[in-house]
């Protein structure tokens, strides 16, 4: 399965800098324009993205589906602007700075998600390929992990927040795999593969290598590629010390060890070979050869080749500045400030985002290719019918539902479709659908 539909859930983290408002009562505020335009906090926008307000006052965006990392990039970005957009208006209106960050921990300690969503077969048994991959996802942190302090610095938010390799649940136990069957798509056919365990991406460049790197594994395990069949001993205590060191050694079953870096390097010089035989993919080339001056920049500590591109690399040159330039520990006031406010999406106030603007964090997308995926869905998945059939109801004001699988005509009679195939951009019951709407609701 060379082409994949994927997709991102992004849960912001919430702050104002009025001392009276709590987190729920800003949450209510974000949303009620949401909530009086749709009567609900979890809809479908026009993009075919998902808006709601998660558990824990956090708003959320899961972006519509896509199967090209530009497109992903772009409706990721698109998600911030969204949520931006709510935030300048209630700013407005309670007449106070508000703050969202696109991090996985509070100050508190909290964690909220970054996850992934990849469409595989369901002749794959997602259990066997979640062990397959654990090892993958448990060191896939060095190359792409957002960068933290605890202590010291560290590569990931969220490897100290979960508590098992691979389950059903997602909040109790919080474990790196979720394998609850739910595809939403045709259930005979597909499945969906549920990554908890990533942290949220500011710098393009580390959601591209983020997914790409996941598709290119995924892709290599499907299709019977010879990878190493290293097993973790205890992924939850390597996890761990991979986020304080890429040259830990980790226990495997087999009683030998290995490193981070290793297992990452041999990984990533599969996906150079495997390339060589899959269908040609810029974007996947791309990929690779970040992933591998990644590899490169641990192996040698010098990161310079890597600190426009990797977070966890651009907020560690960042921090050490700002360590001499105080000549201070880890533990400083300071430099937790700068860790956070990395995160803030606002242009022009987050640290990532004034980088960006300077040119000092590289781009995949162009701020054109941001504003057409906040009005324009994928327009090579299901996403662009499910775009179309929420703007046309919205020109004629008809009332209807839509969710990841279905779109519903509610009145007079209800008419609703199921579109089963993620991949399908064209279905002539649309027209039927679309016009039933049109002849009862038409002005």
């Amino acid at each position: 399965m060379f082409r994949r539909i994927f997709g991102i859930e992004t849960e912001y983290g919430l702050s104002t800098g009025h001392r009276g408002l709590s987190p729920e009562d800003v949450a209510r505020e974000l949303f009620r324009p949401v909530v009086e335009e749709y009567s609900s906090s979890n809809v479908f926008l026009r993009n075919a993205s998902r808006l709601y307000l998660d558990v824990g006052a956090h708003p959320e965006i899961a972006t519509a589906e896509c199967d090209s990392l530009p497109q992903l990039i772009a409706q990721e970005r698109a998600g911030d602007a969204v949520v931006d957009g709510l935030a300048r208006r209630v700013e407005k209106t309670l007449d106070t700075p508000i703050y969202l960050f696109k991090n996985n921990l509070d100050s508190v300690g909290n964690s909220y998600g970054c996850h992934e969503n990849y469409l595989i077969s369901r002749g794959t048994v997602l259990k066997t390929l979640g062990r397959q991959l654990l090892a993958f996802m448990v060191t896939r942190q060095i190359i792409c992990g957002a960068g933290n302090i605890d202590g010291g610095f560290r590569f990931s938010q969220r490897a100290e927040q979960v508590w098992e390799g691979v389950s059903s649940a997602t909040t109790r136990s919080r474990p790196i795999i979720n394998t609850r069957d739910e595809p939403h798509a045709d259930s005979t056919r597909y499945r969906r593969l549920h990554v908890i365990v990533g942290d949220s991406s500011m710098a393009e460049p580390t959601l591209a290598l983020k997914v790409g790197s996941t598709l290119l594994v995924l892709e290599m395990l499907e299709e019977g590629y010879p990878l190493p069949g290293w097993e973790l001993a205890d992924p939850i205590a390597a996890i761990r010390a991979v986020n304080k060191d890429s040259h830990a050694p980790l226990s495997l079953t087999d009683g030998s060890t290995l490193t981070a870096l290793e297992l990452q390097s041999a990984l990533c010089e599969a996906a150079e070979e495997w390339l060589g035989q899959r269908p040609e993919d810029k974007n996947l080339s791309a990929v690779v050869d970040l992933w591998r001056r990644t590899i490169t920049a641990l192996e040698t500590r010098d990161y310079s080749g890597i600190e426009r591109e990797i977070d966890w690399a651009i907020k560690h040159s960042l921090l050490e500045r700002y360590r001499q330039r105080l000549d201070c520990g880890w533990d400083h006031p300071r430099l937790a400030q700068i860790n956070l406010a990395y995160h803030d999406i606002r242009p022009g106030r987050g640290l990532a985002r004034v980088l960006e603007a300077k040119g000092l964090i590289r781009r995949w997308s162009t701020e054109e290719d941001v504003l057409q995926a906040a009005n324009t869905p994928p327009q090579t998945t299901r996403a662009r019918l499910r775009g179309e059939f929420l703007s046309r109801a919205r020109e004629l004001g008809a009332p209807v539902t839509a969710d990841w699988l279905r779109l519903k005509v509610n009145r007079p009679e209800p008419q609703f479709i199921e579109l089963g195939d993620p991949f399908a951009a064209i279905d002539p019951r649309m027209d039927d659908l679309i016009a039933y709407m049109e002849e009862h609701h038409g002005r």
